[in-house]
């Protein structure tokens, strides 16, 4: 099982408290802001993910850097980006600059990022990784993930897409691509390496031949699509479970009228008016709380704050009742990753998930099993 990791430093109150024993109390709680308690989680590759971080999709030039700045004075350690978000050069200049003025040393930092649909041969793994490097202006990513089970034709561009290229998943192709992202492990690219979008079925046919376990699975979850058994697989295999579009992705593509609207929910609002604090908030320490990394966006300094201050809610076991009571299979994402005629079931392997049996492997046996 993954182990959520809950430090405090004393050694930062103790100073705090020297260096200001005149001051009113609630400008010190101020002040020691950075003695707050920090989530983390252990990867199976003996490294440590920030379990909270900030997500830059839909964060666009111009923006994202500011975001990324924003954030880390205020306290985020990890930072979730991909290559088809098109704004990993902006990180780049933001990162370098944070370094520069010595805000942050790279080792402070968990970067993240993905491999687009397009690379998934595997001779394309590593150049992919590379590019990304460049546009980051790093020696090494932390970890980097298969953006999507799927694959799409090498060069082609969202304008271009055609029914044609929609390519689908092959667990051969996948395989394939998995050596290369064990390449960049070996040529020291990045760290870790993980998977998105997959579900049950592919991890399965993911782990019979992969030399290096995936590290991360990162898919969407909230609580109206809390993906609870994807997660106890995961947790089974010692793969961290890790959520995107924690607050349901209001700006989302492809968004339908009729759509529930997560933070709209008078559950959620009632736990968020006992804990003080916003829907959002209350939904990024839901996260936190059943032992997920999560990674809310935003490219509002106000929002990227108040998110970061959802790490000191402390939830009850009563709020967790109430959240886990919401799960509907409500999934917001819906992408254009689908060959016409293809079922959402049959996209997300439902059929196979579902009769799926969790065993527990060999090695996580006891003498009582």
């Amino acid at each position: 099982m993954n182990t959520l990791v809950v430090r405090i430093s004393s050694v930062c109150v103790v100073s705090c408290l020297r260096k200001f024993s005149s001051i009113r109390s609630y400008k010190l709680a101020q002040y020691c802001k950075m003695a707050e308690k920090k989530w983390e989680t252990k990867l199976n590759s003996g490294y440590t993910i920030p379990s909270f971080g900030l997500g830059t999709w839909q964060s666009e030039p111009g923006k994202v850097g500011a975001a990324v700045d924003v954030a880390i004075r205020c306290g985020y350690r990890h930072v979730d980006g991909a290559h088809i978000y098109g704004n990993e050069a902006e990180i780049g200049e933001a990162l370098q600059k944070l370094f520069k003025e010595g805000v942050v040393k790279r080792e402070d930092l968990f970067i993240t990022s993905k491999l687009w649909n397009t690379e998934h041969s595997q001779a394309d793994v590593v150049p992919a990784c590379q590019v990304t490097l460049k546009n980051l202006q790093l020696d090494y990513i932390d970890l980097y993930l298969i953006h999507w089970p799927q694959a799409l034709p090498r060069g082609v561009t969202f304008a271009e897409l055609k029914d044609e290229h929609y390519l689908g998943y092959s667990e051969e192709r996948i395989a394939d691509t998995w050596k290369g992202m064990e390449e960049c492990v070996a040529k020291g690219l990045t760290k870790s390496i993980g998977i998105s979008n997959f579900t049950i079925k592919k991890t399965v046919n993911l782990l019979k031949t992969a030399k290096i376990k995936p590290a991360v699975n990162q898919v969407e979850s909230h609580p109206y699509l809390q993906q609870t058994k994807l997660k106890e697989y995961c947790d089974s295999r010692g793969i961290v479970f890790e959520a995107y579009s924690p607050l349901g992705t209001p700006a989302r593509p492809l968004k339908a009228d009729d759509d529930v609207v997560l933070m709209d929910s008078p559950v959620i609002k009632e736990i968020a008016t006992k804990h003080k604090c916003s829907p959002a908030q209350a939904l990024i320490a839901f996260a936190l709380h059943r032992n997920t990394v999560v990674i809310p966006k935003s490219v509002t300094a106000a929002y990227i704050r108040s998110n970061y201050d959802a790490q000191k809610i402390k939830l009850d076991e009563e709020d967790m009742k109430k959240f886990y009571a919401l799960d509907q299979n409500v999934r917001y994402l819906r992408f254009f990753m689908m060959k016409t005629g293809q079922t959402v079931d049959d996209f997300w392997d439902a059929e196979f998930d579902k009769n799926f049996v969790i065993d527990v492997p060999d090695a996580k046996r006891t003498k009582t099993d």
